[in-house]
């Protein structure tokens, strides 16, 4: 049942995503990053968190990204790493400060890209880029997915859930 979810998933982003082939439309895909262990500052995805992060590679699989964002926490970095080693792209880093300048950097550039974060920065960076208020995500979730299709100056947001149900592991 969970590889057909995954299949299904698969398909609909990719159907989704096939709307940012004209020359003026593109995608930007939003995620926290995937479980994490409670032991530090800087924690280190848990074993379903890495099942998660190679999910999410399974998931990007065909769909066209051109950059990979992550913040350089360990635990953003790791679920980002999957996803760019399949696509063999580099994870540029941003700071999660920074989220303005990351915005204005996508929409310039009007690429597909995929942007890992956590649950206070990744509704905050959708709430910037389409100009309106995103509800705030729980620390608990972990499985939404954010899509903004851009089609000029017209922003649409998507939310998908991702199927992983973690209380398995």
């Amino acid at each position: 049942m969970m590889k057909y979810l995954l299949s299904l998933f698969i398909c609909t982003l990719s159907l989704i995503s096939f709307a940012g082939a004209a020359a003026d439309s593109y995608n930007v895909y939003l995620a926290r990053h995937a479980e994490k262990q409670r032991d530090s500052d800087d924690p280190r995805l848990t074993r379903c968190g890495t099942f998660r992060a190679n999910q999410l590679a399974d998931i990007f699989r065909n769909v066209e990204l051109t950059t990979i964002y992550s913040t350089s926490y360990q635990r953003t970095m790791e679920t980002a790493a999957p996803t760019a080693q399949a696509k063999k792209l580099g994870i540029k880093q941003y700071a999660p400060g920074g989220l303005e300048q990351l915005v204005r950097v996508i929409k310039q550039n009007k690429q597909d890209v995929l942007v890992i974060g956590h649950s206070n920065t990744t509704p905050q960076l959708a709430s910037l880029m389409i100009g309106k208020p995103v509800a705030k995500m729980d620390e608990s979730e972990y499985q939404h997915l954010f899509l903004i299709q851009f089609h000029g100056d017209k922003a649409k947001l998507i939310k998908l859930t991702q199927p992983l149900d973690c209380t398995k592991f």
